[in-house]
Parts: structure tokens; sequence; C-alpha cells
């Protein structure tokens, strides 16, 4: 099978060498990113300018990228998001698109629920307290007992509410196009945006992102929230205000955040120098078993697509 391959992604591998392995088999030439950090623009189309397909992580598959890799056939993207590949212009090409949306639900919702236990539980408040010689100790509350606002039920937001109802609390959810029948089995109730964000005790986001449907928490719809409330972004940066999140942070309006994502990454924001809020740096899919199977999932999209298409 002919075909070079660029692998831009940049931590392919390093869990495991099975899909390394996978690609040998399959007579498939590749190249890995060398850098060992997410790539530029520039540094793609330096990079990859010949592939003909690409396994890509976050890097900005933009039109300018893609216009400058002629025989580019294929992006098959690690993970669920897509909006990183300008999909116009990909269309345009006949450039195909895979991702993997199965296998990153589990670790995200994990990490949501880990999130939730932290700020309820001042694990990371009293962790810190601790280490600088302080023996304080700080009333937490029950998970059991609240209500968890999700908006956005595709598979991460699913799997998490059905993590989240079979520790006790009660679900609500919102989405543009809920599966009610789910819901009902479920049981999770189904509500709209405004009064989501004024019921719930946490609220947390796992919408993707859609040119056509933006979506952001701002000023207005933080300040809408539940007085004592606690937001979880494990989804896109762009989804919340970061502002407008700091400062009801700050006044107590919240009483705290658990953030995966930024806006600008890696993030040197001011949200760092508060103490109600957990920070990780986009690490919610970064297990070794999700990392893993989501690495050889991406390369068997790719070897299939060139084994269909020779």
């Amino acid at each position: 099978m002919k075909g070079q391959i660029f692998i831009s992604a940049s931590t392919f591998a390093k869990h495991g060498d099975q899909p390394l392995k996978l690609l040998d088999r399959s007579g498939l030439s590749y190249r890995i990113n060398s850098l060992g950090r997410r790539l530029t623009a520039d540094e793609l189309m330096d990079m990859g300018g010949d592939c003909e397909g690409a396994i890509a992580g976050l890097e900005p598959f933009n039109s300018q990228v893609i216009e400058s890799m002629p025989k580019l056939k294929c992006i098959s993207r690690l993970g669920v998001g897509i909006d990183n590949i300008d999909l116009d212009k990909a269309k345009q090409r006949g450039i195909a698109v895979r991702n993997t949306p199965d296998v990153v639900s589990q670790p995200v919702a994990e990490l949501t629920v880990g999130f939730a236990f932290d700020l309820l539980k001042r694990v990371s408040v009293q962790t810190a307290s601790l280490k600088a010689g302080r023996w304080e100790k700080k009333t937490g509350n029950l998970l059991s007992e609240q209500t968890f606002g999700i908006i956005g039920l595709g598979r991460i937001g699913r799997r998490t509410a059905e993590l989240i109802r079979s520790l006790g609390a009660k679900v609500y959810g919102c989405d543009i196009a809920p599966d009610l029948d789910w819901a009902k089995q479920a049981g999770v109730k189904i509500i709209a945006l405004d009064q989501l964000l004024l019921a719930c005790d946490i609220v947390s986001i796992h919408i993707t992102f859609r040119e056509d449907a933006p979506f952001v928490l701002g000023k207005k719809e933080i300040s809408s929230m539940k007085k004592g409330a606690m937001l979880i972004n494990v989804a896109r940066g762009q989804f919340v205000d970061e502002n407008a999140l700091y400062d009801a942070l700050k006044d107590g309006h919240l009483a705290g955040a658990g953030l995966d994502v930024f806006g600008q990454e890696p993030y040197k924001g001011k949200l760092c120098d508060i103490e109600n809020i957990v920070l990780t740096p986009h690490v919610a899919t970064l297990t070794k078993e999700s990392r893993i199977q989501m690495e050889l999932e991406a390369t068997q999209n790719l070897i299939r697509f060139f084994e269909t298409n020779k």
C-alpha cells in the first residue's frame, strides 16, 4: 500500500507502539512530529507539505495549511472535535476527515466527576493549605445532594450524566436535539438552558463546537446561575467568558470552577491567581488506556481509507 503519512499529533505512540506497528504492517510510510509539542501552521506546512494522509491532534489544519498539502487525501483526527480543521476547504479539495468520537467519552466524563468531587470536598484548596503549614479544615458537600446540570447531551454528556446519576445526584440536561427516550431511561430531566443555569448547583459543559450555533457562557449567563453554584468546562475554552468567570469567582457569586480548556493555550491568565478553581492543562482524554485506543482507532481509520481508495 502506498501513501506518505505525517503524524502531526505531538504525543503519538508515547504510551505504546501498537499504532506504529499497525502502520508498519499496512505498508504505509510515515514520519512523526519530532518537536514534542503542538505544531504551528507554518510548522505543519513545512513538515507535512508532501503528505497524503495525516494523523492529527489539535494542530491548525486551516485553509492555508490544507492548500499547502496538494497530495493530502485524508485527515484522521485523534478525538472527537474537528473544529481545528477547515472542513469547507477539506470538502472543496475532496479530503476525507475521520475522528474517534466514542473512545473519549469515559475519560472526559471521569475528569468531570473528579472536578466535582475536588470542588465539593475542597481537595485542592485543603492540599495547598496543608502544604503551606496550615491545619485548616473546610466543610465540604455531598455530590449525592447536588443538582447537576449538563449542557450538551452527546456521547460525553450522556456518559457524564450516567456516572453522576449513579452517585445519587439529581441531573438536569439541555441539548438542541435531546434524546428523550435515553433521558427518560437515564433519569435525566430535560429543561431549557436558562432554567438549568438558575436551578443547578453544578453546571458542566459538554457541547461540541458549531459555527452555525455559537455558544458562550458570558457575564449575563454566569450572573444568572444559582448563587454559590460551580461551573465545569471540559469542552472548549471559547465556551466560557474567562473574565466574567473570574469576576464571579472573586465576588463570591460562584463558589468554584473546574477548567480543562482555555481560550488561549497554554494558559497563563489571572484564573491561576484565585483559590476556588481547579485547573488542568487540557488533559481530559489523556489517560494511558484512552490514548492508546484513540491512536489505534485513528490509525485504523486512515488505513481503511487508503485500502478503500487505492
